[in-house]
C-alpha cells in the first residue's frame, strides 16, 4: 500500500515540477536554473512543515516521499551545477549550490518552525 501512496504523491509532484521549469524557462531563460531552485525549495518548505504534524505512515509516504520527492530534485541539481560549470559559469554555479544549500535547509526549517508554532 505504501508503494502505491508514493506512486500517486509523485504522479502530482513530477508533473508539478516539469510544469514550472517549462513556466520558468519561458519566462525567464535558461541561463541560471531558477526552477530547480523553486522547486528544491518549495519542496523542502512542504517537507519540513511536514515533519512536525502527526502524520500517519500512509501520509508520509504520500506527500513526503511521493509528493516532496518527486517535486524536488537532487540529480537535476548535481547536472545543473556541472554544466554552468562547463559553461564557464563558476560563479553562477557556487551561487546555485549556496543558493540551494542554503533556501532548502533554511526553507525546511521555517516550515518545521512554522507549522509546529501554529499546531504544535
Amino acid at each position: 500500500m505504501s508503494a502505491l501512496l508514493v506512486a500517486l504523491g509523485a504522479a502530482v509532484g513530477a508533473p508539478v515540477r516539469f510544469l514550472v521549469d517549462l513556466e520558468l524557462k519561458h519566462r525567464l531563460g535558461a541561463a541560471f536554473p531558477w526552477a530547480t531552485l523553486l522547486v528544491n525549495t518549495v519542496g523542502s518548505l512542504i517537507l519540513g512543515a511536514l515533519m512536525a504534524l502527526p502524520l500517519s505512515p500512509g501520509a508520509t509516504a504520500l506527500l513526503g516521499t511521493g509528493l516532496c520527492g518527486a517535486l524536488t530534485t537532487y540529480s537535476t541539481f548535481a547536472y545543473e551545477t556541472v554544466q554552468l560549470t562547463r559553461a564557464g559559469s563558476r560563479g553562477r554555479a557556487l551561487l546555485y549550490v549556496l543558493a540551494n544549500l542554503c533556501l532548502g535547509l533554511g526553507s525546511a526549517w521555517l516550515g518545521l518552525t512554522v507549522t509546529a508554532l501554529l499546531f504544535g
